[in-house]
């Protein structure tokens, strides 16, 4: 099964989130942008669970 790469951040709605750029996600793939993560302390307020760095995704050229 293959990583959801999520486009926006799920709090704010309004930052673009680039599949080789950074992003947050948790166990559920939920997925929000470094600001928001760090303002919510790093955890999902969806599941509660620990947001890690999300993997990157090399775009071709």
């Amino acid at each position: 099964m293959a990583l959801q790469m999520r486009d926006r951040c799920e709090r704010c709605g309004t930052a673009a989130l680039a599949a080789d750029g950074p992003a947050r996600i948790c166990s559920y793939e939920c997925t929000f942008c470094e600001a928001c993560a760090a303002a919510m302390g790093q955890v999902c307020p969806n599941c509660g669970g620990e947001l890690v760095p999300r993997p990157r995704r090399v775009t071709s050229a």
